[in-house]
């Protein structure tokens, strides 16, 4: 697997990592434990560094899983967890950056994760109750205690990148971004560039749309996230087909499949972005990684933009209350 700076923070990564949050959250009920852990580790034996997960993820039980499927191979491996959205009574996602709750979250990440230090931390959206700087701040405190090594945003809008990277350098900004989210390109990525700090693309396969497995027939389950997402309603499956048989027509061509002519998209498009695409199975897992080995020329790179330009993706990827919490 090859490596990949985040910026020029210094951190090394691989060059695809494992989101863990559908083994425990979001996508149905949660993968059994020993078939996670499984998972986790067949992803260290395929030379995959970089493991992302979040306290607000089961809650709690996604942490647990990492830490006990990577254990044994800490020094080897870069873990990723969020503080700032926690969980009332009324299981409502409260966003929560106050420092003492930041450092709160810390204490609790680095308990069920087994370890002494956390990689890389997330400010998981950003609270409009409390300075960026403030949060920024706070984080800096704990690399300076030794409680975690670098710092990072997930959703934020560009001046919110820019006021917390003055304050703790940023080594990564984690957003959502595909061949059917490409929004980040606009405003944030010119800002990565400028700034030196790296993408972590999370959803890279569209939250499983861009496999093409996902069709007007599919049913999610009633505990998976998807039903409730505008982009996931059945006119919108309809219309979006378009994105998928494009797809299939570049893996043809590409002698791959359309998982991953969409990972080797995104690895052309900076050296310093790193996808994260999540799995729940072994052979999706397999296939997303070989991902890494296919070499999409820059020629190939302007015929797929000129394809994906012309494709009109319909519906919001978030309902309207979480899509208020993003780029702020």
């Amino acid at each position: 697997m090859q490596q990949r700076y985040l910026g020029k923070s210094g951190l090394t990564v691989s060059a695809l990592g494992l989101g863990c949050m559908g083994l425990s959250y979001g996508y149905g009920p949660a993968t059994d434990t020993t078939q996670a852990i499984e998972l986790i580790r067949a992803a260290v034996a395929q030379g995959v560094t970089l493991f992302d997960t979040a306290e607000v993820y089961g809650p709690y039980l996604n942490e647990e899983v990492v830490g006990q499927a990577l254990k044994p191979y800490r020094q080897q491996v870069v873990i990723a967890t969020k503080f700032g959205i926690t969980i009332n009574e009324k299981k409502q996602l409260i966003l929560n950056s106050r420092p003492e709750q930041i450092r709160l979250a810390v204490e609790g990440s680095l308990r069920r994760l087994q370890t002494d230090v956390i990689d890389l931390l997330y400010q998981h959206r950003v609270d409009p109750e409390v300075p960026i700087e403030e949060v920024a701040g706070t984080v800096k405190d704990l690399i300076t205690a030794g409680k975690v090594r670098y710092f990072g945003l997930s959703e934020a809008g560009a001046e919110t990148i820019r006021r917390a990277h003055a304050v703790q350098p940023l080594a990564a900004l984690q957003s959502e971004y595909s061949m059917w989210w490409r929004e980040p390109e606009e405003k944030i990525m010119p800002v990565l560039q400028e700034l030196g700090i790296g993408l972590v693309a999370f959803s890279p396969l569209g939250k499983g749309f861009l496999t093409g497995s996902i069709n007007t027939a599919t049913v999610f389950s009633d505990n998976d996230f998807r039903r409730q997402v505008p982009r996931f309603a059945p006119e919108a499956l309809a219309a979006n087909q378009s994105l998928t048989e494009l797809l299939k027509q570049l893996a043809g061509k590409h002698q791959a499949t359309s998982a991953q002519i969409a990972l080797a998209w995104l690895l052309a498009q900076q050296p310093w972005i790193v996808p994260i695409p999540g799995t729940t199975k072994l052979q999706r897992l397999h296939e997303n990684l070989a991902a890494a080995t296919i070499r999409l020329s820059a020629t190939d790179i302007a015929e797929i933009n000129q394809a994906l330009d012309k494709v009109q993706v319909m519906g919001e990827r978030y309902p309207a209350a979480l899509q208020a919490r993003v780029g702020r």
